[in-house]
């Protein structure tokens, strides 16, 4: 079939809509039909050429939200009709790391996926009998796109795509790394650094797991007034005071639990030096630039604080994107003030212009 897709034909250029073909689904595989997608960091990261596993000409996207239209065979956890949201991260339920309930880090279909292939070592997508690459095994700046079966998570129908869309990435990793990676116990106190997508949803994670205290930690005034929206108690604005401000908060012994949503090594030190002493845990969610690394005193882990690293907040999609879903329709999450802007796919590139600008939250790909 033909399709119109975003496609990332050379590292640092924009992105070109033009016309694809994508061909059927194969065994354990489905076509979905998007009819939402956010404009995540990571897109723009590799379109960049800033990601070092990146590749070139390959269909990006991966925040999507859509519907089943054909299943290939084999296929028995979907049917079309199904409402689903993408999952960068898949979850084959039978591997050694999805029967472990400490990883989320399905091994099933990883080296291919990171090759931008689909677990067959081919691609659905093509150009004039040229293969073009998938990404993080989903390429949602599409009208439709064929995915691994054990990448897609069944969702209520009541839920709106342009809303359920961003439990495919960003609020799902904030949400996850408090719920999941830290385990926040109830009457403790976090301390967030950063309130974009992954830190509010951090916020609302603590919030939701009956955390007393709350701080926020952002150099946007509008932001910190967003984590107050999601639960939190306290709000500081970012620079190098943070750590201080937190201590003194805190009478001198830092967070229970601190969480790093920036990708700013110099934050994730903040992060690790807010943190109590004695059982302080420092929850690493940003992704930083390449060849950067993450300098620590050792005093600070010799006194007991912990550094912990958390991909997609530790969450098994299939099983638990469906059960936020559910929270958020329950009215425990507020999911639209999330929502920036609201864009077409020939709009992508001005996605990526508004998230360099930090202009709101998140921008939305709306496919009519």
């Amino acid at each position: 079939m033909k399709i119109r897709a975003a496609v990332l034909e050379r590292f640092g250029s924009p992105l070109e809509v033009q016309e694809l073909d994508l061909a059927e689904p194969r065994a354990g595989e489905v076509l979905v039909r998007l009819v939402a997608c956010g404009v995540c960091h990571t897109d723009l990261y590799t379109a960049s050429g800033a990601d070092p596993s990146g590749y070139a000409p390959a269909v990006l996207g991966h925040e999507g939200a859509g519907v089943v239209e054909r299943i290939g065979e084999g296929v028995a956890s979907v049917a079309p009709g199904n409402h689903v949201v993408t999952l960068f991260s898949p979850q084959c339920r039978e591997c050694e790391h999805c029967r472990d309930p400490r990883t989320n880090l399905c091994l099933a279909i990883r080296e291919q996926q990171g090759q931008g292939l689909l677990p067959d070592g081919t691609t659905r997508l093509s150009r004039d009998g040229e293969p073009i690459r998938h990404f993080m095994g989903t390429s949602t700046f599409a009208e439709y796109t064929v995915m691994p079966e054990i990448a897609v998570a069944k969702v209520s129908p009541e839920a709106p795509p342009d809303r359920a869309c961003l439990f495919a990435c960003g609020l799902s990793t904030g949400l996850g790394a408090a719920i999941n990676t830290a385990r926040v116990e109830p009457g403790s106190t976090c301390a967030v650094f950063g309130a974009g997508m992954v830190g509010l949803g951090a916020v609302a994670g603590c919030r939701l797991e009956g955390a007393e205290r709350i701080v926020c930690v952002d150099l946007s005034a509008e932001r910190l007034e967003l984590a107050r929206g999601q639960g939190a108690t306290d709000t500081f604005a970012g620079g190098p005071e943070a750590v201080d401000a937190i201590l003194e908060l805190t009478g001198g012994l830092g967070a229970d639990y601190t969480f790093e949503a920036t990708g700013n090594v110099s934050v994730m030190r903040q992060a690790v030096e807010a943190a109590r002493m004695g059982w302080g845990l420092a929850t690493v969610c940003g992704v930083a630039g390449k060849g950067e690394t993450l300098d620590i005193v050792p005093r600070f882990l010799i006194t007991g604080r912990r550094v912990a690293g958390s991909s997609f907040g530790g969450v098994k999609g299939r099983d638990q994107v469906p059960e936020f879903v559910e929270r958020w329709l329950a009215g425990e999450i507020d999911v639209d003030p999330f929502v920036s802007h609201s864009l077409t796919l020939d709009e992508v590139n001005r996605g990526f212009e508004l998230m360099e600008a930090q202009d709101g939250i998140s921008s939305v790909i709306e496919f009519g």
